[in-house]
């Protein structure tokens, strides 16, 4: 991080420092309670899908810096409120409004990172705040382990805090940055490139969050001590930097979207590895190795976005492409549901990611040609 500029230092660490309190929603159900579960996740998932584009059409109105402080505030005090909250009315309100405020500042986070860094570094730079990102949520996951005795409110308390301190640190050490005004379209339609890189970024978050909500589960299933679950996970987030830099260095220079491409297979077939396993070791071998390979394709996502983007764009590139994950929530749990074997329809869906990408590449190649020989036809009309 030495040659880095301040402000991407700064991003870095408000990122880091709010993830650090990010153990609420995993135990949001808790919660709730069995009763209002289904209700209370369903809410905060549809409210978190309008935020991710709420933070899109606010970056047309407001520097990125301006986005980011509200986001964190507004996430912070609605966590107080949910934490706070009695009943029925009042969970599913704070939720909701925890939801709404959630991902403002994450389309924000990408465009500011994408403005102060150039195309050569952004590989590293938003590798290396998905890397960062992992580690924090290991340590998040300690933290978490401390609190829990406490009650679960506990832990919503210390997630607001760190979203406040956040709010606090960008709002004090991020540059103030302009704001790109442009002229409104109320008719802007996501252009082709996004649609299919957003369609193969869903599939890859859907693949994510396969293997990493029932891996936990399928060890226990086979027989794992209670403590195996949490111990690799805990492998693999102290892993992932490692490897994750490794990789970098490895792969310095090759295509963005080659490397996804390649790394989603490679995920795909770890995933299909640790569905036909039965034997407790494969299966924490192969989690491992997923780790390591998923660790290499941290920050390629955003960074692909940036590159492809139109800088006037850019905000609602980033905002479109990341209901990816929003549409993966809820989709996973439907899917494993629906199919009967969480890991390998992960596997599956990993596997769909280079046949995406090649898809759109295959016509952006066609239009090129397309568009070309009907110039040279022009041409060859106005010369007779």
């Amino acid at each position: 991080m030495g040659d880095l500029p301040r402000e991407v230092k700064a991003l870095l660490c408000v990122r880091v420092l709010n993830q650090l309190g990010a153990f609420a929603l995993p135990f949001l159900a808790v919660l709730a309670g069995a009763g209002r579960a289904a209700l209370v996740l369903a809410v905060f998932g549809g409210a978190a899908l309008v935020s991710r584009r709420a933070g899109g059409v606010l970056l047309d109105r407001m520097a990125p810096r301006s986005v980011i402080v509200l986001g964190l505030t507004a996430t912070g005090v609605a966590l107080l409120a949910l934490a706070a909250a009695r009943g029925t009315a009042q969970i599913t309100t704070a939720t909701a409004l925890a939801g709404l405020a959630f991902e403002l500042y994450e389309p924000a986070t990408q465009e500011a990172l994408a403005r102060h860094t150039d195309a050569a570094r952004r590989d590293a730079v938003y590798g290396l705040l998905g890397t960062s990102l992992v580690a924090a949520g290991a340590a998040a996951g300690l933290l978490a382990a401390v609190l829990l005795p406490l009650g679960v409110r506990w832990l919503i308390v210390v997630d607001g805090a760190t979203c406040l301190a956040a709010a606090g640190v960008a709002a004090a050490f991020t540059g103030r940055q302009p704001l790109r005004r442009r002229v409104r379209d109320d008719r802007w339609r996501p252009p082709g490139p996004l649609v299919r890189l957003t369609a193969a970024g869903t599939a890859f978050a859907c693949g994510t969050l396969a293997v990493l909500l029932f891996a936990p589960l399928v060890l226990l299933e086979r027989g794992a001590p209670p403590w195996l679950p949490g111990l690799v996970l805990t492998c693999a987030a102290v892993l992932a930097p490692v490897t994750g830099h490794l990789g970098r260095r490895v792969l310095r220079g090759a295509g963005t979207e080659r490397v996804l491409a390649a790394g989603s297979a490679v995920l795909g077939a770890l995933a299909l590895v640790m569905a036909a396993g039965r034997a407790v070791p494969l299966t924490v071998a192969a989690y491992l190795a997923w780790a390591a390979a998923d660790s290499v394709l941290q920050g390629r996502w955003p960074a692909l976005i940036a590159d492809l983007a139109p800088a006037e764009d850019r905000p609602r590139w980033f905002a479109f492409h990341g209901m990816s994950w929003g549409v993966a929530q809820p989709a996973v749990p439907a899917l494993a549901a629906l199919t009967g074997g969480a890991l390998a329809t992960g596997g599956a869906v990993f596997l769909a990611v280079p046949p995406l990408l090649a898809a759109g590449r295959l016509a952006q190649r066609l239009k090129i040609t397309a568009r070309t020989r009907s110039a040279s036809t022009e041409h060859t009309t106005n010369k007779q």
